[in-house]
């Protein structure tokens, strides 16, 4: 199993800038109420009436939509959900996998003090489904 990188989302960015593709890995209405601009939805999660289930595509997409050896930095709220998915995707074969470890909003340290995420950093964010973003135009994806 290939080793996964813990990074900051200032690191991410500096990974964005040099090629690395980030995969939000939150349910879709989180993802569409604010994510990394360029970020692709993968939900590792779908929001239910009954809570949060898991997405039983989630390894098959990512298989179909990414190459094993892509550049991966993958996210979600406070990073649980990231490092699962990091942990499946190395599991899978795929060999550049980074973990934003804080997430979008933001986790906690071992002594319970916040860590800001991207966005209570006040770095870019977008919203909403841009074209070829989306969980369901990810599906289609072609690997790199």
């Amino acid at each position: 199993m290939s080793e996964i990188k813990p990074v900051s989302p200032e690191e991410a960015a500096e990974l964005l800038d040099s090629g690395w593709v980030y995969v939000d890995v939150r349910s879709e209405p989180e993802y569409e109420a604010g994510h990394v601009p360029g970020a692709l939805n993968v939900p590792l999660l779908h929001r239910g009436p009954a809570g949060m289930t898991p997405n039983a595509d989630f390894s098959s997409v990512m298989q179909r939509a990414f190459g094993k050896d892509e550049k991966l930095i993958v996210g979600c709220r406070s990073g649980g959900r990231s490092r699962r998915a990091a942990e499946m995707l190395a599991q899978a074969g795929f060999s550049n996998v980074c973990d934003m470890v804080c997430g979008w909003e933001g986790s906690r340290d071992a002594f319970g003090r916040l860590v800001p995420g991207w966005s209570a950093k006040g770095m870019p964010a977008e919203s909403g489904k841009p074209e070829g973003q989306g969980y369901e135009a990810v599906k289609s994806r072609q690997p790199k």
